[in-house]
């Protein structure tokens, strides 16, 4: 597909304004590895390719393992998450599928709440906002999709 416009290029400020709730984000004392996680999960129901490729190579870049990126859509039948990661991913397609169902289940909230603190819930839904944020920026925008390199790679890796 071709991009049909560079947001970044078109409004530089609206930009700066997803980068410094990303900075936030990255800030919050949240796990990386938990938050590569979310942000793959979220991309994956949203449909972002271009999150997908930016997440799936930030996360192995990080040390995660193939086997929790290819099974990630099927987490609930995998025994290879946490009960944290459970948690923030069943917390994360609740609240990214929120158009869709008009609620947030009290299970989830509560589920939620036994592994994370206020703060820590309250940034993880802003970590998932963010996520969905630029979800809908590269989808409804087509940004080209597997130029990403993580900088969090070695030299030569994706």
């Amino acid at each position: 597909m071709e991009q049909r416009l560079s947001y970044k290029d078109a409004s530089p400020a609206a930009l700066q304004a997803m980068l410094h709730l990303e900075h936030h984000v990255h800030h919050s004392g949240l796990e990386e590895s938990l938050l590569e996680l979310v942000k793959t999960r979220a991309s994956q129901v949203n449909g972002c390719a271009w999150c997908l490729d930016m997440h799936t190579k930030d996360a192995r870049a990080r040390g995660e393992s193939e086997q929790r990126l290819y099974l990630l859509t099927a987490w609930r039948e995998a025994p290879f998450y946490t009960p944290r990661e459970r948690a923030a991913l069943a917390w994360t397609e609740a609240v990214t599928q929120i158009a869709a169902t008009q609620e947030v289940p009290d299970a989830v909230y509560a589920e939620a709440r036994r592994h994370f603190d206020e703060r820590e819930l309250v940034d993880l839904t802003v970590a998932i906002i963010a996520i969905n944020g630029w979800n809908r920026l590269n989808v409804a925008f087509r940004t080209t999709v597997g130029d990403y390199v993580s900088p969090h790679a070695a030299a030569g890796g994706s």
